[in-house]
């Protein structure tokens, strides 16, 4: 059974996720969530058993995902530690909470560390993993299946997950702030709103296609710029402004406040 402390968002579009698959994965879960109104969706939505308990899913879960804000983990550590045993698996999908830390409080040595990301709503996430090498082939395999199910999946060393927050966990906000200001733009051009709106996300969505079949973006940029042509013109503007120097600093702030979770 698959554990859930948190029935949130993120909570919600892994569950998704799981039902969604035909074999494998699927399994049961359980939940367990304050919210009353949360619980009774979350069960009628998916088929799922909920609780407002957090140690029935501690004692009754083989794999227990901790999708509570970095805030309330030590609280819900402090509540669950003397019902995980070594054999159970803790995946952590909370920002800036380390590995080692996850270790200082529980018995168990099989825990994971996981940066998801808000596209996993639409099974479109992208996930990074790390984790210690005390886990079995099948076991890691259980857990990178659960995270497939809502989109791709990357396994990288810790030392890199700040950065990682930064980039795809941060990411879709950016992504979203951006295409927020090439809407505003088109309507300070005299387009519509929904005109404006259809025409920014659906060059997006067909960019992002595009992308993902391995063309370089450099490759893609240069494939729309014709010398001298209106492209050339916009871009001239970004390079003016220092918009690659806008963007690291952007992110690099975004990774030092996941440092600063990690440190709190």
């Amino acid at each position: 059974m698959i554990g859930f402390i948190g029935g949130g968002n993120m909570a919600e579009a892994i569950i998704k996720g799981v039902k969604s698959q035909e074999s494998g994965v699927r399994r049961d879960i359980l939940v367990s969530e304050p919210r009353e109104d949360r619980r009774k969706y979350l069960q009628q939505t998916y088929g799922i058993k909920t609780t407002e308990s957090n140690k029935e899913v501690a004692s009754s879960c083989n794999i227990i995902i901790l999708a509570v804000k970095p805030q309330n983990m030590a609280a819900v550590l402090d509540e669950i530690a003397d019902l995980i045993t070594e054999e159970k698996t803790v995946v952590s999908i909370a920002a800036g909470i380390t590995l080692s830390y996850l270790q200082s409080k529980l018995k168990t040595k099989k825990l994971i560390r996981v940066m998801p990301n808000t596209p996993a709503i639409m099974q479109e996430g992208m996930s990074v993993m790390s984790l210690c090498e005390c886990f079995s082939d099948r076991d890691i395999a259980i857990v990178r299946d659960i995270f497939m199910s809502v989109g791709k999946v990357l396994t990288l060393p810790e030392k890199y997950m700040d950065a990682v927050t930064a980039v795809s966990g941060s990411g879709p906000a950016f992504v979203a702030l951006f295409t927020e200001a090439v809407i505003a733009a088109g309507e300070k051009m005299g387009l519509s709103r929904d005109n404006a709106s259809e025409l920014a996300i659906q060059t997006l969505i067909g960019t992002a296609r595009l992308l993902d079949t391995g063309m370089p973006p450099e490759k893609l940029r240069e494939m729309v710029t014709s010398p001298g042509g209106t492209t050339a013109a916009g871009l001239g503007v970004f390079e003016e402004k220092g918009f690659k120097d806008i963007v690291y600093d952007a992110l690099y702030a975004a990774k030092k406040r996941a440092e600063e979770l990690a440190k709190v």
